[in-house]
C-alpha cells in the first residue's frame, strides 16, 4: 500500500478529506500554485492554531475506538499491547514506539508458548479420532496407554515445563503408565535445549519401565531429532505416523483389556450379516426340486 501524502499530519488531512490515490498531491501541488500565483495574500492572516485545529481535526479519525474495544472484550492481552505501542509512539516518537510495540509483542509470544496448552487424548464411543479429556468427560482411555498432545513448538523456554507435564501425567496414569506417546503433530520445531530435555526425559522413563513414543511428527522436525541423533537414541520404531498407527502397535505388544468401539461395531455388524436369512431361490429359474 501506499501513503497518499508524506508526513504523519498531511496524510490524515487528506484521508479525512477523501483522498484515495496518489493524485491527491497533484491536486494540493496545483491549488497551492494557484494560491501563490493568484491569491498570495489570500492566507497570510490565517493562524497557526487554525491548521493545528485541522490537522488534530483529521488525526481523531485514527483512533479506531471500536476495534480497540473488540480488543478488550476478546482478548485482553492484545487489548494491552495495543495501549503500551500507543504510549510509546505518544512518549517516544513513532519509530521507537513501534520499536518498543514490537519488543512487547515477541515477549508476549514467547510467554504464550512458554506455557502453551497441553492434553491427554483418549477414544469417545462414535468420534473417530482421539480427543482431549477435558472437552469430553465421557472420553475412554487405553488401560497403560497415555497419549498426551503438546501445543507448541519445543524450545528453552518450554522444555522444562514439558518434562515437568511428562512426567505429572506418568505418575497421575491409573493403571500404572508403560508407555506415553506424544501426538506431536503441533510440535512445528525442536531446539538444541529441547532436545538435550527429550534425551534426558527418555532416560528418566526408561529407568521407570515407561516406553517415550511419538506419533504424527512432521518430516523436518523429525530431521531435526535425526541430526540430534534422538531418533536412534529413542528407537526408529517408536515414531508412528499416526496416533491410531501407535495405539495398534501398544495393543499388539502389552496384554490389555480394551475394546474398541469401531472393532465392536464391524463385530457387530459381521454377526449381524451371518444372521442373516439367505436369499430364496430365483423365480425365473422355475420350480425348486423335490425329493
Amino acid at each position: 500500500g501506499f501513503s497518499v501524502s508524506s508526513s504523519a499530519s498531511r496524510t490524515p488531512v487528506a484521508e479525512a478529506a477523501g483522498s484515495k490515490t496518489q493524485l491527491t498531491g497533484v491536486v494540493g501541488a496545483g491549488v497551492i500554485v494557484l494560491l501563490l500565483v493568484f491569491f498570495p495574500a489570500l492566507l497570510a492572516n490565517l493562524p497557526t492554531t487554525a491548521l493545528a485545529a485541522v490537522v488534530i481535526s483529521a488525526a481523531l479519525g485514527l483512533f479506531e475506538v471500536t476495534g480497540v474495544r473488540r480488543l478488550y472484550d476478546v482478548r485482553r492481552s492484545e487489548f494491552l499491547l495495543s495501549m503500551a505501542a500507543f504510549l510509546a509512539v505518544a512518549g517516544f516518537g513513532v519509530i521507537a514506539g513501534i520499536g518498543i510495540a514490537i519488543g512487547l509483542s515477541l515477549l508476549d509470544f514467547i510467554r504464550r508458548a512458554w506455557r502453551p496448552h497441553d492434553a491427554i487424548l483418549g477414544r469417545v464411543d462414535g468420534l473417530k479420532g482421539y480427543h482431549d479429556l477435558t472437552s469430553h468427560p465421557n472420553v475412554r482411555q487405553i488401560p497403560g496407554l497415555v497419549l498426551f498432545r503438546w501445543d507448541a513448538p519445543l524450545f528453552f523456554a518450554n522444555a522444562d515445563l514439558f518434562r515437568e507435564r511428562i512426567h505429572e501425567v506418568a505418575i497421575e496414569a491409573d493403571p500404572p503408565a508403560r508407555w506415553i506417546v506424544v501426538a506431536a503433530e503441533p510440535i512445528t520445531d525442536v531446539d538444541s535445549t529441547a532436545a538435550d530435555m527429550i534425551e534426558e526425559l527418555a532416560d528418566e522413563l526408561d529407568a521407570a519401565g515407561i516406553e517415550l513414543a511419538f506419533a504424527e511428527m512432521k518430516t523436518p522436525v523429525k530431521e531435526w531429532l535425526r541430526r540430534y541423533e534422538l531418533e536412534a537414541k529413542i528407537g526408529r520404531e517408536l515414531f508412528f505416523s499416526t496416533t491410531g498407527a501407535a495405539v495398534k502397535r501398544y495393543l499388539e505388544t502389552h496384554d490389555v483389556d480394551w475394546v474398541d468401539w469401531e472393532d465392536a461395531a464391524e463385530a457387530a455388524e459381521e454377526v449381524a450379516a451371518d444372521r442373516r436369512p439367505a436369499e430364496g431361490p430365483d423365480p425365473a429359474d422355475g420350480p425348486s426340486p423335490t425329493n
